[in-house]
């Protein structure tokens, strides 16, 4: 956070005045907004400054007509206003430890311990530096199998990504990207660097996707600009369509909405730029796009480009040369992606039986998808004041969620928890904030 920018410390009459404390249990921004320019003398352009949203945006919630719902935009509330994590229902902030009451571990004392002769201590092994050494006395140039097995890789850490999430594959990921790149920095003939170059745009998204979804967003921003740079020395519009559908998707997260139109509009004029990007890639990049106009508050656009999705949908043929980074997009998920839109523009009597049927189809492999359709189905639940039901969805999602790393799909489950705040007092809920807290302790 700039200098100028650093927050003041919230006086003491507001952090405890009752309609303070009522307006941060339930989150209602609009009257937090009000209270904190009222008490604190902290005026709407600084609380955006403070809170990295847009002036427009704190004005919009502020008169009522948005509500900031994502838990990265709550704790950059908390963080940006110094409100403690409590009172938001959050986990207790960096910030709220005083530096002298921060406890330092101790190291252990040394110890040497006996090793059996066929032991090795991790230290033994060579470090990473050697590698590349090493890569310098390779002579020929990798064969066609080694690109095979590169691409066959990624094709698992996809595949495994969807059963665990990300976090432990990054490190090795990253490892296969760092050794692309050094491939592509000796002198090799143009349809193998090529081919190289498509693989570590692919390495590098992927990358980048494992940041997105542990909510490190510099991190994510930073690996699929990597991402787009590649793929645009071999000029593939269709892939770098992709990149920027990715980049919007967070966009999207980070509530910058009009970053996400942004950002796919200029993956659609990429993708349109090649004659050769199927009627499925465009159908995923009009969802995309669907996405930001709800975000937006956009009914009409919202809707016209849900149409265009299912219209280029219809059109995908079984024989069409898809690129396998596109295949996830099927039927299924068409038809929940439409069922999140109407979510998110707070159609929730269209949006329910959409989710629910895909649920009903997808592949009990996708631990993330599943949980994470399942929180959207819950959440339009509780928006039509179906409780119980509402909350055994959201239960039912914390199994497939707890077989998956992924800060972002426990983000959206402790933000359905936020919604529950008006019916705290009922039996189901305390039920699900049980299981939630042993799930997914905070």
């Amino acid at each position: 956070m700039p200098k100028s920018a650093q927050p003041r410390e919230l006086p003491t009459r507001l952090l405890t005045d009752p309609e303070m404390i009522d307006a941060c249990r339930v989150r209602d921004f609009s009257r937090v907004f009000r209270l904190v320019k009222k008490q604190a003398g902290i005026y709407p352009s600084m609380i955006a400054r403070l809170c990295d949203l847009t002036p427009s945006r704190v004005g919009e919630v502020i008169a009522g007509e948005r509500r900031l719902q994502h838990m990265d935009v709550v704790e950059r509330i908390a963080d940006g206003l110094r409100i403690p994590g409590h009172m938001l229902g959050l986990a207790r902030r960096l910030w709220e430890t005083p530096p002298s009451l921060t406890v330092t571990e101790r190291e252990p004392a040394a110890e040497s311990p006996t090793l059996l002769p066929e032991q090795t201590k991790p230290a033994d092994l060579p470090g990473s530096d050697v590698d590349s050494i090493l890569a310098l006395t390779s002579t020929s140039d990798p064969s066609p199998s080694t690109l095979k097995a590169l691409r066959a890789s990624i094709e698992d850490y996809w595949r495994r990504d969807d059963q665990h999430g990300g976090e432990a594959l990054r490190p090795a990921v990253v490892g296969h990207l760092r050794y692309v790149v050094g491939l592509l920095g000796e002198s090799r003939s143009r349809p193998l660097k090529d081919d190289l170059y498509g693989v570590a745009a692919e390495l590098a998204r992927f990358t980048g996707w494992t940041h997105f979804d542990a909510r490190q967003y510099n991190q994510a921003r930073a690996y699929f600009t990597q991402a787009l740079q590649l793929a645009k020395e071999i000029d593939d519009r269709p892939f770098m369509a992709n990149v920027l559908a990715c980049m919007s998707l967070q966009a999207t997260y980070q509530d910058r909405p009009a970053d996400a139109l942004a950002f796919v509009q200029a993956a659609q004029d990429s993708a349109h730029a090649d004659s050769g990007a199927t009627p499925r890639v465009h159908s995923m990049l009009a969802m995309r796009e669907a996405f930001a106009h709800a975000s937006l508050g956009s009914r009409a656009d919202t809707h016209a480009a849900i149409s265009e999705a299912h219209r280029q949908f219809e059109r995908v043929r079984i024989d069409d040369p898809d690129p396998a980074w596109v295949s996830y997009f099927d039927e299924t998920k068409l038809i929940v992606d439409t069922g999140i839109a109407h979510g998110q523009l707070g159609e929730a009597a269209a949006a329910e039986p959409l989710i629910a049927d895909a649920m009903r189809r997808e592949h009990g492999t996708n631990q993330r998808g599943r949980a994470f359709h399942a929180f959207w189905l819950a959440r339009t639940q509780l928006q039509l004041g179906k409780l119980d039901q509402a909350c055994d969805t959201a239960t039912a999602a914390l199994e497939p969620a707890s077989a998956v790393a992924s800060e972002r799909l426990a983000g959206h489950l402790r933000e359905f928890y936020g919604q529950l705040a008006p019916y705290r007092g009922e039996p189901i809920t305390a039920a699900f904030e049980a299981r939630l807290r042993e799930v997914l302790p905070a």
